[in-house]
Protein backbone atom coordinates (compact mmCIF):
# COMPACT_ATOMS: atom_id res chain seq x y z
CA UNK A 1 0.00 0.00 0.00
CA UNK A 2 1.27 3.66 -0.56
CA UNK A 3 -0.33 6.82 0.62
CA UNK A 4 0.20 10.59 0.01
CA UNK A 5 -1.31 13.28 2.81
CA UNK A 6 -2.29 16.44 1.93
CA UNK A 7 -3.39 18.53 5.12
CA UNK A 8 -6.08 21.32 5.06
CA UNK A 9 -3.50 23.76 5.85
CA UNK A 10 -1.00 22.95 2.90
CA UNK A 11 -3.33 23.37 0.36
CA UNK A 12 -3.03 26.65 -1.92
CA UNK A 13 -4.85 29.56 -1.65
CA UNK A 14 -6.19 32.09 -3.47
CA UNK A 15 -8.48 35.36 -1.95
CA UNK A 16 -9.69 37.19 -4.78
CA UNK A 17 -12.44 39.26 -2.73
CA UNK A 18 -15.41 37.87 -4.11
CA UNK A 19 -13.86 34.31 -4.43
CA UNK A 20 -11.79 32.38 -1.52
CA UNK A 21 -10.36 29.66 -2.89
CA UNK A 22 -8.73 26.57 -1.55
CA UNK A 23 -6.49 24.25 -3.89
CA UNK A 24 -5.42 20.53 -2.81
CA UNK A 25 -3.25 20.31 -6.49
CA UNK A 26 -1.83 23.13 -8.73
CA UNK A 27 -4.19 25.69 -10.04
CA UNK A 28 -4.06 28.62 -11.21
CA UNK A 29 -1.10 30.86 -9.23
CA UNK A 30 -0.78 28.20 -7.10
CA UNK A 31 1.86 25.75 -8.89
CA UNK A 32 3.94 23.16 -6.43
CA UNK A 33 5.62 20.22 -8.51
CA UNK A 34 4.39 17.79 -5.79
CA UNK A 35 1.00 18.54 -6.48
CA UNK A 36 0.05 18.29 -10.06
CA UNK A 37 -2.52 15.71 -9.85
CA UNK A 38 -3.52 12.21 -7.66
CA UNK A 39 -4.29 9.91 -11.10
CA UNK A 40 -6.31 11.30 -13.41
CA UNK A 41 -7.80 13.34 -10.64
CA UNK A 42 -6.15 16.70 -11.71
CA UNK A 43 -8.10 19.46 -9.68
CA UNK A 44 -9.60 19.54 -6.45
CA UNK A 45 -11.15 23.38 -5.44
CA UNK A 46 -12.58 24.11 -2.39
CA UNK A 47 -14.53 27.30 -3.41
CA UNK A 48 -16.32 29.92 -1.20
CA UNK A 49 -18.08 32.56 -3.70
CA UNK A 50 -19.46 35.86 -1.90
CA UNK A 51 -23.35 36.81 -2.52
CA UNK A 52 -24.05 38.45 -5.82
CA UNK A 53 -20.90 37.79 -6.98
CA UNK A 54 -19.47 34.60 -9.70
CA UNK A 55 -17.80 33.22 -12.45
CA UNK A 56 -18.52 34.89 -15.81
CA UNK A 57 -18.91 33.14 -18.90
CA UNK A 58 -15.43 30.92 -19.57
CA UNK A 59 -13.95 28.26 -21.54
CA UNK A 60 -13.50 24.21 -21.04
CA UNK A 61 -12.18 21.92 -23.43
CA UNK A 62 -11.10 17.92 -22.48
CA UNK A 63 -12.29 17.52 -19.06
CA UNK A 64 -14.51 16.57 -16.90
CA UNK A 65 -15.59 18.70 -14.33
CA UNK A 66 -18.14 17.72 -11.55
CA UNK A 67 -19.09 20.07 -8.92
CA UNK A 68 -21.13 19.51 -5.40
CA UNK A 69 -22.22 22.16 -3.54
CA UNK A 70 -21.98 22.17 0.12
CA UNK A 71 -23.54 25.41 1.32
CA UNK A 72 -26.01 27.30 -0.94
CA UNK A 73 -26.52 27.32 -4.42
CA UNK A 74 -25.13 28.00 -7.60
CA UNK A 75 -26.82 29.71 -10.61
CA UNK A 76 -25.53 27.93 -13.83
CA UNK A 77 -25.54 28.73 -17.24
CA UNK A 78 -23.79 26.92 -20.47
CA UNK A 79 -23.20 27.59 -24.43
CA UNK A 80 -25.58 24.08 -24.18
CA UNK A 81 -28.82 26.03 -23.37
CA UNK A 82 -28.93 24.91 -19.54
CA UNK A 83 -29.54 27.14 -17.38
CA UNK A 84 -30.30 25.58 -13.92
CA UNK A 85 -29.19 26.20 -10.61
CA UNK A 86 -27.32 23.54 -7.90
CA UNK A 87 -27.97 23.20 -4.75
CA UNK A 88 -26.69 21.02 -1.55
CA UNK A 89 -27.36 17.53 -2.13
CA UNK A 90 -27.03 17.74 -5.76
CA UNK A 91 -24.28 17.08 -8.16
CA UNK A 92 -23.39 18.55 -11.44
CA UNK A 93 -21.20 17.02 -13.88
CA UNK A 94 -19.90 18.56 -17.47
CA UNK A 95 -18.12 16.83 -20.01
CA UNK A 96 -16.44 19.57 -21.76
CA UNK A 97 -15.31 17.63 -24.83
CA UNK A 98 -15.04 19.04 -27.82
CA UNK A 99 -15.47 22.59 -26.02
CA UNK A 100 -18.35 24.46 -24.22
CA UNK A 101 -18.78 28.03 -22.12
CA UNK A 102 -20.40 28.35 -18.71
CA UNK A 103 -21.02 30.82 -15.72
CA UNK A 104 -21.64 29.86 -12.35
CA UNK A 105 -23.07 32.78 -10.00
CA UNK A 106 -24.02 33.43 -6.39
CA UNK A 107 -27.52 34.78 -6.82
CA UNK A 108 -27.90 35.28 -2.62
CA UNK A 109 -28.35 38.63 -1.69
CA UNK A 110 -26.55 37.36 2.37
CA UNK A 111 -25.07 34.19 2.35
CA UNK A 112 -21.95 32.61 0.87
CA UNK A 113 -21.55 29.73 -1.45
CA UNK A 114 -19.08 26.89 -0.42
CA UNK A 115 -18.52 24.16 -3.28
CA UNK A 116 -16.12 21.88 -4.63
CA UNK A 117 -14.89 21.54 -8.01
CA UNK A 118 -13.51 18.66 -8.89
CA UNK A 119 -11.63 18.31 -12.61
CA UNK A 120 -10.85 14.52 -13.86
CA UNK A 121 -8.79 14.13 -16.94
CA UNK A 122 -10.93 12.09 -19.61
CA UNK A 123 -10.44 9.19 -21.25
CA UNK A 124 -11.09 10.07 -24.35
CA UNK A 125 -10.51 13.80 -26.25
CA UNK A 126 -12.96 15.50 -28.36
CA UNK A 127 -16.22 13.93 -27.32
CA UNK A 128 -19.62 15.78 -27.73
CA UNK A 129 -19.89 17.74 -24.94
CA UNK A 130 -22.85 16.95 -21.92
CA UNK A 131 -24.13 18.57 -18.98
CA UNK A 132 -26.22 16.59 -15.97
CA UNK A 133 -27.24 17.00 -12.86
CA UNK A 134 -28.99 15.09 -10.11
CA UNK A 135 -30.19 15.51 -6.77
CA UNK A 136 -28.91 12.26 -4.41
CA UNK A 137 -30.91 11.30 -1.54
CA UNK A 138 -28.61 11.93 1.54
CA UNK A 139 -30.66 9.01 3.30
CA UNK A 140 -28.57 6.75 1.01
CA UNK A 141 -25.15 7.78 2.20
CA UNK A 142 -25.22 7.17 5.42
CA UNK A 143 -23.21 4.81 6.76
CA UNK A 144 -22.15 3.27 3.17
CA UNK A 145 -21.23 4.26 0.22
CA UNK A 146 -23.63 6.48 -2.42
CA UNK A 147 -21.63 6.53 -6.11
CA UNK A 148 -22.63 9.82 -7.36
CA UNK A 149 -20.42 9.96 -10.68
CA UNK A 150 -19.52 6.94 -12.81
CA UNK A 151 -18.19 6.12 -16.22
CA UNK A 152 -20.78 6.22 -19.03
CA UNK A 153 -20.52 3.08 -20.41
CA UNK A 154 -20.60 1.67 -16.56
CA UNK A 155 -23.27 3.24 -14.55
CA UNK A 156 -24.23 2.32 -11.17
CA UNK A 157 -27.57 3.31 -9.52
CA UNK A 158 -28.31 7.08 -10.08
CA UNK A 159 -24.65 7.88 -11.00
CA UNK A 160 -23.47 11.16 -13.33
CA UNK A 161 -22.14 9.70 -16.47
CA UNK A 162 -18.19 10.58 -17.34
CA UNK A 163 -15.77 10.28 -19.86
CA UNK A 164 -12.95 8.82 -17.92
CA UNK A 165 -13.17 5.01 -15.96
CA UNK A 166 -12.95 7.39 -12.70
CA UNK A 167 -15.80 7.24 -10.04
CA UNK A 168 -16.87 9.01 -7.16
CA UNK A 169 -18.81 8.32 -3.75
CA UNK A 170 -20.48 10.51 -0.60
CA UNK A 171 -20.60 8.27 2.72
CA UNK A 172 -22.01 10.27 5.84
CA UNK A 173 -20.22 7.92 8.53
CA UNK A 174 -21.73 7.64 12.27
CA UNK A 175 -19.38 8.30 15.12
CA UNK A 176 -17.22 5.30 15.38
CA UNK A 177 -18.37 3.22 12.05
CA UNK A 178 -16.92 1.77 9.79
CA UNK A 179 -16.46 1.08 6.14
CA UNK A 180 -14.44 -0.34 3.50
CA UNK A 181 -13.77 0.15 0.13
CA UNK A 182 -12.51 -2.27 -2.47
CA UNK A 183 -10.26 -1.29 -5.51
CA UNK A 184 -11.87 -1.32 -8.90
CA UNK A 185 -8.54 -2.97 -9.89
CA UNK A 186 -4.87 -3.15 -10.14
CA UNK A 187 -4.46 0.83 -11.64
CA UNK A 188 -6.83 2.66 -9.50
CA UNK A 189 -6.38 4.85 -6.13
CA UNK A 190 -8.83 6.61 -4.03
CA UNK A 191 -8.15 10.04 -3.10
CA UNK A 192 -10.43 10.77 0.06
CA UNK A 193 -11.45 14.12 1.07
CA UNK A 194 -12.71 15.00 4.52
CA UNK A 195 -15.21 17.38 4.47
CA UNK A 196 -15.87 17.40 8.37
CA UNK A 197 -15.21 15.20 10.67
CA UNK A 198 -12.38 13.10 12.46
CA UNK A 199 -11.21 9.80 10.80
CA UNK A 200 -8.56 7.00 10.91
CA UNK A 201 -7.43 5.63 7.46
CA UNK A 202 -4.08 3.75 7.05
CA UNK A 203 -2.95 4.35 10.46
CA UNK A 204 -3.53 8.29 10.03
CA UNK A 205 -5.87 10.68 11.99
CA UNK A 206 -7.51 12.84 9.31
CA UNK A 207 -9.72 16.18 10.08
CA UNK A 208 -11.76 18.53 8.55
CA UNK A 209 -10.34 19.17 4.73
CA UNK A 210 -7.50 16.78 5.41
CA UNK A 211 -7.19 14.34 2.49
CA UNK A 212 -5.25 10.96 2.00
CA UNK A 213 -4.73 8.93 -1.39
CA UNK A 214 -3.96 5.32 -1.19
CA UNK A 215 -2.77 3.13 -3.96
CA UNK A 216 -1.20 -0.30 -4.27
CA UNK A 217 -3.97 -1.55 -2.25
CA UNK A 218 -7.13 -3.91 -3.00
CA UNK A 219 -9.01 -2.65 0.09
CA UNK A 220 -8.85 -0.25 2.88
CA UNK A 221 -10.17 0.48 6.11
CA UNK A 222 -11.83 3.79 6.90
CA UNK A 223 -13.64 4.34 10.68
CA UNK A 224 -15.18 7.17 11.60
CA UNK A 225 -13.82 8.66 15.26
CA UNK A 226 -16.80 11.12 15.30
CA UNK A 227 -19.10 12.25 13.12
CA UNK A 228 -18.07 12.72 9.44
CA UNK A 229 -18.73 13.37 6.27
CA UNK A 230 -16.65 11.88 2.96
CA UNK A 231 -16.34 12.52 -0.34
CA UNK A 232 -14.05 9.42 -1.97
CA UNK A 233 -12.77 9.70 -5.80
CA UNK A 234 -11.42 6.74 -7.09
CA UNK A 235 -9.41 7.29 -10.41
CA UNK A 236 -7.12 5.48 -12.99
CA UNK A 237 -3.28 6.47 -11.68
CA UNK A 238 -1.91 5.81 -15.28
Amino acid sequence: MKTTIHRAETRGFADHGWLKSHHTFSFASYQNTERMNFGALRVLNDDVVQPKMGFGTHPHQNMEIISIPLKGALSHKDSMGNTRAIEVGEVQVMSAGTGLTHSEFNDSKTDEVNFLQLWIMPQEKGVTPNYEQRKFDALNQKNKLQTVVAPKDYLEGEALPINQQAYIYRTDLESRKSITLKSKGNNYGFYIFIVSGTLEIANQTLSKRDAIGVWDVESIDILGQDASEIIIIEVPMN
